[in-house]
Formats: C-alpha cells, structure tokens, sequence
C-alpha cells in the first residue's frame, strides 16, 4: 500500500463528508493504493456514526473509536499502531489542512528520500493576539530548544515514511513535537515544506490558549526524557552530589574555624553558615535519593495502555 492518511478528530461531524469527497478527488487523480484512518476521540456529536457509513461505502475506510476524550496524542499514536502505508500523513479534520497538498508530500517521501515532511502554514487564518503571536513564540522557543529548524512544530499536516512511526511514543501532549521524537529515535531527515492553511468552515476549535503553556512544559519534558529518562541518576545523583559537597564543605570550614582558628567566637548554631551547609546537605541527599528512586522505577515499570478502543471498523 502507498499510502496511509490519519485523520485525528473530536466532533468534526459537519466537516467529515466534504474532507472525504475532496480526499478521495486527490487521492483518485494520483492513483494511489491508499487506506483513509479516521481515529474518533470520544466524540459526542455523531462523527463515529458518520465514520461508519463511510467505511460501509468504501472498504478502503477505517475507523478506530475511543470510549472517551484521550487527547490528539493518543489519537495519532492509535493511528500509527495500525497503519499499513508505505507513506503516511497526518492532518486534522476541520478543514484547515488542504489534502491538495498530498502529492508533494507524497513526492518528498517517496523521491526525495526524506523521513519527515513537516507543514509549514505561513499565512494563517487564525486570531493574531491568541494565536498567531503565541504560536511564533512557542515556535522559536522550540527551535532553539530542540536544535530543529522548523518553523511550524503544531502543524497536523505532515507526512512520515512508515518506519519512523512505527518507531516513536506519542503520548501526552507530544504530538506537537514528533519531529524532535523522531530526532530522537535516530530519523534525521527532517525538512519542511509550506503549506496552504484554510480559516475553519464548521464548529470550533478545540485547543485553548492553555495549549501554549502545556507545550512549553512538554518540551521541558522532552529535552529531560531525552537526555536523562533511562539513567535519572545522571541528572538527580550529580545536583545530589554537588550539593552535598558545597555543603560539607562549608560544615568543615565552620568546624575547623570553631575548633582551631576562632575557638572563642560565637556558637556554630548562631552563625548563619551553619544553617546553609545544613540545608546544602539535606537537600543534596533527597536529590541523590530521588535519583535512585528513579532508576527503581525505571527498572521496575510496566507500560499499561493509554487509552481504550471502543470500536473498530474496516479492520480485518
């Protein structure tokens, strides 16, 4: 099969027919072998319903179902769990993200060799004060973070080669940063390519201006997994570490002083230092404690599933 489309969704009834029709217009002048996966997340407004009568009409419809709101993340990462596609694109369902776009990104995968083609919707239609400026904040904040030159980490539209998302984790929140998972995991063929971006034609949308903070907090995340999830010592037992000795070591000059130097000046517990270098000692002890807590755990975890499917259709 060449080519796979996951289309992450949440109450996108109204949207879901005309997406369809203008999918399968591009996707039949091209030619392609092609499955469309549409991943409900608990929607509430009748789109499974909807899903279902378009997998009845043509086999090369899927559908998975969540028995309640997961995220976008948990969407994608479902999606990837069940592709079969040579190529695969992400996009979302609202209308925003243009399928006339697939060819190209189909081309940049296929020819061009490239693991991921990232969208980039340089003219958007969206609210500037709440959206566009936020976005080129997180963006830039982003980039420099994670040492990717993307101009558009939040953009759905995207396409992947069939092994990089058969080897990421999206969970959480992290859909916004695949490319930099990706990175990661050691796929670093990374470009981006501009991409048409369309004003919204039904309903709402549903990401808040709270999606911007959460992104910042999950790049944290991310920058932290990447370098220290598997050996937390290295992060908590060395801050532990350097703690303690600052701390240790300003107790000993303190005592050296009292016993040798000064035996006659005030009591160690009237003197300021002293509380520093106890506090200095304390806190590097839980740090190194907390890091070998950590490498417990990460020895003893086991991975339970992050979401439940409720329904399935066009699966054999």
């Amino acid at each position: 099969m060449q080519l796979s489309v996951v289309i992450p969704l949440l109450n996108e009834k109204e949207s879901l027919q005309e997406l369809y029709d203008w999918l399968i217009r591009v996707i039949s002048k091209e030619g392609y072998t092609y499955e469309l996966l549409f991943v409900d997340d608990g929607s509430t407004d009748g789109s499974w319903q909807k899903i279902e009568v378009l997998a009845l009409h043509n086999p090369n419809v899927k559908g998975i179902c969540f028995n309640r709101n997961y995220g976008k993340s948990q969407a994608l990462n479902a999606g990837f769990l069940a592709v079969e596609g040579d190529v695969v694109i992400t996009m979302d369902a609202d209308l925003q993200d243009s399928p006339d776009e697939i060819p190209e990104l189909y081309r940049l995968i296929s020819e061009e060799g490239y693991d991921i083609v990232s969208g980039w919707k340089k003219k958007r239609y969206d609210a500037v004060l709440t959206k566009n400026l936020p976005s080129k904040l997180f963006n830039a904040a982003a980039r420099k973070t994670s040492g990717l030159q993307l101009h558009d980490f939040n953009c759905g539209l995207k396409a992947y080669r069939n092994e990089v998302v058969k080897n990421i984790d999206v969970y959480g929140d992290m859909h916004r940063y695949i490319p930099l998972l990706a990175k990661n995991a050691g796929f670093i063929n990374i470009t981006e390519k501009p991409v048409q971006h369309q004003a919204r034609k039904y309903g709402q949308t549903k990401f808040g201006a709270d999606r911007f903070i959460k992104g910042f907090l999950d790049l944290l995340t991310i920058w932290f997994t990447t370098h220290f999830a598997k050996r937390p010592m290295h992060l908590f037992g060395t801050l532990g570490a350097i703690m303690f000795i600052i701390g240790f070591g300003l107790a000993a000059y303190l005592g050296i002083d009292k016993l040798f130097i000064n035996p006659t000046a005030r009591l160690l517990t009237q003197r300021p230092q002293f509380y520093l270098a106890l506090t200095s000692m304390i806190i590097g002890m839980q740090l190194f404690i907390a890091g070998f807590l950590g490498e417990l755990v990460q020895r003893t975890k086991h991975e339970r599933p992050r979401y439940l499917i409720k329904d399935k259709k066009g699966f054999n």
